[in-house]
């Protein structure tokens, strides 16, 4: 057994460690007690060693997560309500989609589309649901309405910044807040999450919460 290799898996398995351990909460011995116990080692040095390898690494890391922070910090957020999204079976031509897209942009509404191998996911405001229930009888797989778009609109950093929508994810998760659908584009990212979190999620992803 490699004992460095586990100890490392084990620590990045349990956010909750890594998390105490990047903020110096962690008391090492407990920790490769804990480690030792619940996994049968007996190589309780050599685990302990391991957890402050771990510690160093991580130390590391944390001039990369203050870049993404002041991104966060810097970014524009913008949110809308009343958003729905649709599921459909992917047509093979997707004329009818694209004129019904054209359509509703015309009328200042909102229509996205996220095309996967078997499905399209369509994400617009509210007011059209009945049309593209109408439109699309009989391929659609799934509607589900009360959702909300937030759009977060980054520097051109972003480009070379690696982490930043895992770090979003995170702050949404630790709030439990679930992100139904994501889409970017360049520097923008786009989430699709219940209306019921809005509040919640605007918060979160505040300047304040990420201060």
């Amino acid at each position: 057994m490699n004992v460095t290799r586990f100890t490392h898996r084990y620590i990045a398995e349990r956010p909750s460690i890594k998390d105490c351990m990047r903020r110096g909460l962690i008391n090492y011995s407990a920790l490769s007690r804990e480690i030792c116990d619940n996994e049968g080692i007996e190589r309780f040095d050599a685990v302990l060693m391991a957890c402050r390898r771990y510690f160093n690494r991580i130390k590391d890391q944390q001039s990369q997560e203050r870049k993404i922070t002041q991104l966060v910090k810097q970014a524009k957020i913008r949110l809308k309500n009343k958003i729905t999204v649709a599921i459909l079976e992917k047509p093979r031509d997707f004329e009818r989609l694209y004129a019904l897209q054209k359509q509703i942009r015309s009328e200042r509404g909102d229509f996205n589309l996220v095309e996967g191998e078997e499905a399209v996911t369509v994400i617009f405001n509210q007011d059209y649901e009945a049309e593209i229930r109408e439109s699309f009888k009989g391929r659609i797989k799934k509607v589900v309405g009360d959702l909300a778009q937030i759009t977060m609109i980054f520097n051109e950093k972003i480009e070379t910044t690696s982490g930043v929508v895992s770090f979003i994810y995170g702050l949404l998760a630790d709030n439990e807040v679930n992100v139904r659908e994501e889409m970017s584009c360049w520097t923008d990212l786009m989430m699709v999450i219940d209306e019921k979190d809005a509040s919640k999620a605007m918060r979160v992803l505040s300047l304040e919460a990420v201060s």
